[in-house]
Parts: structure tokens; sequence; C-alpha cells
């Protein structure tokens, strides 16, 4: 359900009131801020390095049973 010019207009003069109109810019200046860093960190993201070159542990060595001869 979009928003309507009046319901926009509305919830701004009800932002000036709460905030006042000297700290909306400052509020609006750390907003654009923090989606420009998002975006710039979103696009520098390292791809996921390819299945060949993971370091696959080693498997840990199960000591092996010595063969059972029989004694008579």
């Amino acid at each position: 359900m979009p928003f309507g010019p009046l319901e926009i207009i509305l919830l701004l003069v009800v932002v000036v009131f709460i905030f006042g109109a000297g700290k909306l810019p400052q509020m609006m200046k750390g907003l654009g801020q923090g989606v420009r860093e998002f975006k710039r960190e979103a696009h520098e993201s390292p791809a996921p390095a390819p299945l060949s070159s993971q370091v696959v542990p080693p498997k840990p060595e199960v000591p092996s049973a010595s063969p059972v001869t029989e004694r008579r």
C-alpha cells in the first residue's frame, strides 16, 4: 500500500515536531553516510574462494590393529 502525498507530509511534520528542525539535517546526513557505506561494502565484498583452493584438514589416522595369530 503506497503512501500518498498527505501521509508523507504528515509524517514529515511529526518527525520535525519530535526531533526539531535543527536535528533533522544531522540525522539525514548520518542516514546517507550509512547507506553509502553499506553500498560500498556490498560492492567491494570479495568473491567466495573456489573449492580447489580451500584447505581441507587431514583426517586423523586410526591406528591399525595388529594381525591376530593363533598360538597353540
